[in-house]
């Protein structure tokens, strides 16, 4: 059976939804199509940076997410071989475009906020697609219930194992031989900690953890994976103990946070990275399909701005395809040709940006778990408090609002 769509968006994560509801802000209609049976909730929680506040505010959601998270006041970075405090960095401070604003948001309460705010059957769950075909200026994607969608844009927000980031001819994402185990902590009568990130580097790993509100904490731990390691990290009790044997030096209430954490909230995953000139050169958008969020730009999560920079690419996605299309009628070129310069526009704006993000990310990382001697008194003494300024510089960009004017 063939079904026909304008806008055909893949994945109701982050960036898929995002975009959904810039474009029904925009007026415009799309279909999302889910492989899952519901919103895919696994990450629990990430930092969600002044830029990504404004990302929010955009599509009109910022404030109901401000009412059910706690806003951070800054960050404390510690030595993880001393246990001494290294970078105290506050962020309740002004950027060159406004007061800074973080806090820990729920993966799931975002997810849901998107969604709610969609039409009814925006979101097509169980819609797992297998392939895309190219019929002159149209698409035609196929799902494995054997049904197919006709579409005039195609948009990739399916991951990092992206279907369409592969039919678009971008390379795989490279492992970069780090993994990441993440962990969500709920504490009923209340946990008691600062509204602070807080976080330990060195000896080959990082760990650190941040309120999410009065009850909760999101804590993370990242790591030099090994073959070794491979029966650890798809056991979550092994985890757990792991994890717990790499704390040597934090106080009892921070490894608290680990013990009390269910074995079910844990999760482990390898860490895998767009190269950036893949993203500078790489085909983003072709033939009027392109990719957003961790299908365009997986990134290591040392930087905090993956789900940040989707919800980024979810705005000007919309905006581009928007002003594209309802601006059509003062073009005299086909709508074909319109979409093709929507699209062309997004790329541009995006590239950079993100060039930027995956790059400074990777580097950040791998400072902040080397564990030899020269770089953990250089990182320590001379770049702990450098690094924890970068994390302020690249939260300081707007990506701009959405209007049907």
């Amino acid at each position: 059976m063939e079904f026909v769509e304008d806008i055909v968006i893949v994945g109701a994560g982050i960036a898929g939804l995002a975009t959904s509801l810039g474009l029904h802000r925009m007026g415009l209609r799309s279909l999302v199509l889910e492989s899952s049976d519901n919103l895919r909730t696994s990450g629990f929680a990430f930092a969600t940076w002044t830029n990504a506040w404004k990302a929010l505010d955009a599509l009109g959601v910022g404030d109901s997410l401000r009412k059910q998270h706690v806003q951070l006041q800054g960050s404390v970075g510690a030595s993880i071989a001393t246990g001494v405090t290294t970078s105290r960095i506050s962020f309740i401070t002004r950027g060159k475009r406004g007061d800074h604003e973080i806090r820990c948001v729920r993966r799931d309460l975002l997810l849901e906020v998107l969604e709610r705010e969609l039409p009814h059957g925006t979101i097509r769950f169980g819609s797992k697609v297998v392939s895309i075909e190219l019929m002159g200026e149209e698409k035609l994607v196929h799902l494995a219930d054997g049904s197919i969608l006709k579409t005039k844009i195609l948009i990739g927000s399916d991951g990092v194992n992206s279907v369409v980031a592969k039919w678009l001819g971008l390379q795989k994402p490279a492992y970069t031989g780090r993994s990441a185990t993440r962990g969500f902590t709920e504490f009923p009568e209340g946990h008691g900690f600062k509204p602070e990130l807080l976080m330990y580097i060195g000896n080959g790993f990082r760990f650190g953890f941040m309120p999410c509100d009065e009850r909760t904490i999101y804590w993370f731990f990242t790591y030099n994976s090994s073959p070794q390691l491979k029966d650890v990290e798809e056991n979550p009790a092994k985890m757990k103990e792991y994890v717990l044997s790499m704390l040597q030096k934090v106080a009892e209430l921070v490894l608290d946070i680990v013990e009390n954490c269910k074995q079910d909230t844990i999760i482990s995953s390898p860490l895998r990275v767009r190269f950036p000139w893949d993203v500078l050169w790489g085909n983003i958008c072709k033939n009027n399909v392109c990719v957003a969020g961790d299908s365009f730009h997986p990134m290591t999560p040392d930087l905090g701005q993956g789900g940040c920079s989707a919800l980024e690419d979810g705005v000007t996605l919309a905006r581009c395809i928007g002003e594209a299309l309802l601006g059509k009628s003062t073009e005299e070129e086909d709508e074909c040709g319109w979409i093709r310069r929507g699209l062309d526009k997004y790329a541009k704006e995006r590239r950079w940006r993100v060039f930027d993000l995956i790059t400074t990310s990777y580097v950040l990382g791998w400072i902040q778990q080397s564990n030899g001697v020269v770089m953990s008194f250089l990182r320590d003494k001379c770049f702990a408090g450098l690094m924890a300024g970068i994390y302020l510089e690249k939260a300081d960009f707007d990506c701009g609002t959405l209007s049907r004017d």
